[in-house]
């Protein structure tokens, strides 16, 4: 069958194209890489009288008795017996076909879970086949599909047994290859998954650890890795304004600055300069922990594009953390003569008119989501800065990209990628790592606290202030939520208030009107308020250096990446700094494995690590999902080894091979590949 050929056409009109659809099922390809999600073993019948009270099991066996009964409703109750025993049948649900089958005297097999029920061994809801006393058993393990409402495991069963006698898929690995790292051939693997054979371990099939499970996650894992070689690639077709300025401007800020760059920060500019200098765009994530000083790499890398005669940009997701941008920024390149532009979307009309003709002229703009509003362009836009970007949506990205025709692009993560997940999901990507904290950085100690020791953390709170620093105390809610019964930023401000008299108690959330939020935060920063309640809009951005104790209210509510953003707004000067993770039993396992986690570690690669294998990638890379390919079947921390030997083997399929690497790609993504080159 040609490379894209339609799926097996199911009966004209059985109405099953809709469903198939429904499943992505559109082509032959779909229904062959459409694998089981379990098997049962029909291969064998087990006596009735020997039938395990755990897990499913095969009977057979004579009908004696069938019945609707009434009480306690309506249900279908049927007497099987095999010599050995009697064992009940139960539908609460059912349909004439299964009255039918279950006709006394009728010999039926029935899969299911044994039970022992009120009036002895049952099954409920068992799956039903009558059959003769000469029916063969099958020879191998029965295949269970993900499918959909309406759709029947029958009838997808066999329009996949079609589609599996057609021609064998084209193989794109070399024989060679194949030998060299014992791997079956893709058809060879396919064919065992749909039909294992005789003697096959059903574990190694459900854990998925079985040769033909490794075969096809390393072929997901090489298209994966293709279309993302391949959008890599295509940039480098894409003309781009080389920014080769002096470096004079870069120099000027660095001397202003009353410390020294560390040897990462070093490394790291020099990759991004030698980027820019290229002649197509540059398409690098910058990531590193909270404090590592990201913020300044953009300064020096905005400076490149300004002394080169074009203008930069820089987002961020919120308007607390853009401001917090901008102030820094217009305080490092102002006094050198570099204009800084604020664009948001709180400003007023003729304030945002004005800041709009600004940004055509300025040499950096800093804002929101309003950067990429109707009606705000750009006179000669070089270089793009995107601050956590996992926050914003591909068609965000692209739509900053658009305004100024092609220009360099440098996204930033203070949320560190997992080496697998970087591997996989970002390989499209430069990525550059500040693997090294600045100097002066004091480390945070974390502690728990069951929220019956809240007059504890209040001691605590008062010694502190008492000895001239400031407290951070954030709530996860500004609303009051029966469902949740979260303590809300605005009870949380009162109560404190009225607890911890004479101390100076801020508020700020994101209802707060932004001349307000910018007058507490001010306040904060300036020494004149002690303890700032807060809702997450201080998650990241926020650097004030006397603040050294951050108190978090609900823990357990937060996300891994979330409580380590926010533990990073503390440590930042020469005090001892903590963070208190107040929590409420009780703890689901997910929330003990989150806070046992935060508590151990302070690294944010280990926690990041640690924290794909709680959520899993899908929601690990966030928005990012809707650009790049998930994998349906390899696992990123169990099958690490396959994505090095996929990446190997994708740049030797796109260097000697790239007709069959065109193949491969198409065969396992159908056309879903354009929104990689955003």
């Amino acid at each position: 069958m040609k490379k894209g050929a339609a799926a097996p056409a199911p009966k004209r009109g059985s109405g099953l194209e809709p469903l198939l659809k429904r499943l992505g099922l559109r082509r032959r390809e779909d229904l062959l890489l459409h694998l089981p999600l379990r098997y049962e073993d029909e291969t064998c019948i087990t006596p009735i009288a020997q039938a395990p009270w755990v897990g499913g099991v095969q009977v057979e066996g004579e009908v004696l008795s069938c019945e609707v009964q009434l009480r306690p409703r309506r249900q279908l109750v049927a007497v099987l017996d095999d010599g050995s025993g009697r064992l009940i049948l139960r539908f609460l649900s059912f349909y004439p076909s299964q009255q039918q089958a279950l006709l006394p005297g009728h010999r039926v097999r029935c899969l299911g879970e044994v039970r022992n029920g009120f009036f002895g061994a049952e099954m409920v809801h068992p799956r039903l086949r009558q059959v003769r006393a000469d029916t063969p058993l099958p020879e191998a393990l029965t295949p269970v599909y993900p499918t959909t409402a309406g759709l029947a495991q029958s009838a997808l069963s066999r329009i996949i047994a079609r589609a599996l006698s057609g021609p064998a898929l084209e193989e794109v690995l070399a024989p060679e290859c194949l030998a060299r790292h014992r791997l079956p051939t893709l058809w060879q693997a396919i064919r065992a998954l749909h039909g294992p054979r005789p003697g096959d371990s059903l574990e190694a099939l459900l854990t998925r650890n079985h040769p033909a499970w490794r075969r096809v996650k390393l072929d997901e894992l090489l298209a994966q890795q293709l279309s993302l070689r391949q959008a890599y690639l295509a940039r480098r077709e894409v003309g781009a304004p080389p920014l080769t300025g002096s470096g004079e401007l870069a120099r000027q800020l660095k001397a202003r600055l009353p410390f020294a760059l560390t040897s990462a920060q070093e490394r790291v500019e020099a990759e991004i300069l030698a980027d820019l200098a290229q002649p197509h765009p540059m398409q690098r994530l910058l990531q590193g922990d909270v404090g590592s000083g990201k913020t300044l790499v953009a300064a020096l890398a905005a400076c490149q594009a300004i002394a080169s005669g074009w203008q930069a940009a820089f987002m961020a997701p919120t308007e607390i953390l853009a401001e917090q941008h901008y102030l820094k920024l217009k305080d490092w390149l102002e006094p050198l003569g570099v204009s800084v532009a604020w664009l948001t979307g709180s400003l007023k009309a003729r304030a945002r008119r004005e800041q709009i003709e600004a940004a055509r002229q300025a040499g950096l703009v800093v804002g929101t989501h309003a950067l990429i509003q109707e009606g705000v362009d750009f006179g000669r836009l070089g270089l793009v800065i995107i601050d956590e970007q996992h926050r914003f949506g591909v068609q965000q990205r692209l739509a900053l990209r658009q305004k100024g025709g092609t220009p360099h692009q440098l996204m930033m993560s203070a949320t560190p990628i997992p080496r697998t997940l970087a591997m996989s999901h970002y390989a499209d990507l430069d990525v550059s790592v500040l693997d090294e904290l600045p100097p002066g950085r004091t480390p945070i100690r974390t502690r728990l606290a069951r929220d019956d020791r809240r007059d504890q953390v209040m001691d605590y709170v008062r010694r502190k202030v008492g000895e001239g620093r400031q407290v951070y105390w954030v709530c996860p809610l500004i609303e009051e939520s029966e469902a949740l019964q979260l303590q809300t930023a605005l009870e949380t401000h009162a109560w404190l208030q009225q607890e911890l008299a004479g101390i100076s108690i801020g508020l700020v959330h994101g209802r707060l009107k932004a001349p307000e939020k910018q007058a507490v935060m001010a306040a904060f920063a300036a020494g004149e308020v002690d303890l700032l309640v807060a809702t997450t809009v201080i998650e990241v951005g926020v650097d004030v250096p006397n603040a050294s104790l951050m108190v978090i209210e609900h823990a357990e509510r937060f996300g891994l990446s979330q409580l380590h953003q926010l533990r990073g707004r503390v440590g930042r000067g020469l005090h001892e700094s903590v963070c208190i993770l107040l929590y409420a039993e009780p703890l689901s396992d997910t929330a003990k494995s989150r806070l046992k986690i935060i508590f151990e570690h302070t690294d944010g690669f280990e926690i990041a690590r640690q924290d794909l294998q709680l959520r899993g990638p899908g929601e690990f890379v966030g928005s990012r999902q809707s650009g790049v390919p998930l994998l349906r079947y390899a696992d990123l921390e169990r099958d690490a080894d396959l994505v090095e030997l996929a990446r190997e083997l994708a740049e030797d399929l796109l260097a000697q091979a790239p007709a069959k690497a065109a193949l491969q790609r198409e065969r396992w993504l159908g056309g879903r590949e354009e929104m990689l080159k955003v």
